[in-house]
């Protein structure tokens, strides 16, 4: 390996309990303590079909990424895209993904500075979400290792609450906690599908974006010690995680309040702590909540730069952004994300919201792309792997089909829904953008 080489190469500094606590803040964030009041109020009780039928497209996903990453060792997420795909193809979907998680990082940010501000409303916004910034680009400067040891402790709060919220909740369920109402809630399932099965399919398109983050540990494989041993263990443990941290809280939450009585504007986790006599708990979740927020900013950086590196590496931008210094960390692709984060959260700053309306739905419009990408690569080299890998997709090529066409409808009614129109508008904006760049690259190779 010649001295450049050794300059671009990431450190092997995360372990498999790294992996797994980030697979698992991948899936628990701010879409289970907060936007679950926007999928209850859109399809009541019903939706929690709709977060199981997810659960398991992001299942079938994650076990083919499991199973390329096997077959193909050493590479991550984007160049086993390459691999299947091409390298122009993978050019347009890693550049897509990188403006993905800088939107998922301003977004962040902002929602981390407003919530600090519930604790100090006369601090302006910009300093809370500047102190914001300066945290998750520290952590970032630091080798790989304390980004993963930072969001296992993320994902470890996020999980206790959970823990603590089912107990709980299904203590006051049941009447063993008495609460506001004489007898315990379970009359409030009788209509389970209120607003009919439409409604929904609706909820699933929020739903499926809700999980998106999970792919993350796709980037990780560069730099975890025995990836293609730990990677199957994660995706087979995925599913009882989803029915446990999504389902079960969704149960409680419709037993012991109304659905169509759910403020959307409030988490329904914190009536439900208050049912139970907690007073403090709006200052609990709120932490809850910053810790969610931070926990994707940080995600979103370290998603970026690993994005911007492994694209630099095989000519997909300037070879400068794939060295990496002593840390092992690509400091130059890093700084580049900084940038791009300053800038986009002083625009945020000053047009909050017109810059939230476009940005919102931007990430649905990533992650859908990047799921069928996986799911082709997948029936693309499955056929033409070298040897046989001990953990394979089920039922192949039919899960994965499904799970492609199921992703692909969604990511088109997505498109069209109207509330999204300006985030599309700039999406396909910026994938066109990516397109012809791509053509630009290849002429110059």
């Amino acid at each position: 390996m010649s001295a450049n080489q050794e300059q671009q190469e990431l450190k092997k500094l995360l372990s498999p309990r790294h992996i797994r606590m980030i697979a698992m803040g991948g899936v628990i964030g701010t879409g289970i303590f907060k936007g679950s009041a926007d999928t209850i109020g859109l399809a009541g009780p019903g939706v929690i079909f709709s977060y199981v039928f997810a659960g398991l497209l992001l299942l079938i996903v994650m076990a083919a990424l499991a199973e390329m990453a096997i077959v193909y060792p050493g590479n991550n997420l984007r160049d086993l895209i390459q691999i299947a795909l091409g390298q122009r193809f993978s050019f347009v979907v890693g550049w897509v993904y990188c403006f993905m998680w800088l939107t998922v990082c301003v977004i962040e940010i902002i929602a981390a500075g407003s919530l600090l501000q519930y604790w100090m409303p006369n601090v302006p916004l910009w300093s809370l979400c500047l102190l914001c910034s300066l945290l998750v680009i520290g952590i970032n400067l630091n080798n790989v290792k304390y980004f993963g040891e930072i969001e296992f402790w993320f994902a470890g709060m996020k999980i206790f609450v959970i823990i603590v919220f089912i107990i709980l909740g299904a203590a006051l369920l049941f009447g063993i906690i008495p609460n506001e109402q004489s007898t315990p809630a379970l009359t409030n399932y009788q209509n389970f599908v209120p607003n009919g099965w439409g409604a929904i399919f609706a909820s699933l398109l929020v739903v499926i974006f809700s999980y998106g983050g999970s792919e993350l540990i796709g980037l990780t494989i560069t730099e975890t010690k025995d990836a293609e041993k730990v990677l199957p263990g994660v995706v087979k443990s995925m599913m009882w995680r989803i029915i446990l941290f999504y389902t079960l809280p969704i149960l409680i939450i419709c037993g012991l309040i109304p659905w169509n009585q759910i403020d959307p504007n409030n988490s329904p986790f914190v009536q439900v702590f208050s049912a139970a006599g907690m007073q403090g708990a709006s200052h609990f979740i709120n932490f809850v909540l910053i810790t969610a927020v931070l926990s994707a900013a940080n995600s979103g950086i370290y998603g970026t730069t690993r994005m911007i590196h492994s694209l630099s590496k095989s000519d997909g931008g300037p070879k400068k952004l794939a060295q990496v210094n002593k840390r092992g960390v690509p400091i130059l692709s890093l700084w580049v994300t900084v940038l791009f984060l300053l800038i986009g959260t002083f625009f945020a700053y000053l047009y909050p919201e017109q810059i939230f309306s476009y940005m919102l739905a931007i990430p649905g419009f990533a992650v859908s792309l990047i799921w069928i990408s996986i799911c082709a690569a997948h029936l693309k080299l499955r056929p033409k792997y070298p040897q046989e890998p001990y953990f394979k997709v089920w039922l192949f090529p039919y899960l994965t089909l499904f799970a492609g066409l199921v992703l692909s409808l969604s990511f088109v009614l997505f498109l069209f829904r109207q509330e999204n129109l300006p985030s599309s508008i700039i999406s396909i904006g910026f994938l066109v953008a990516a397109i012809i760049a791509s053509f630009l690259m290849k002429k110059k190779a």
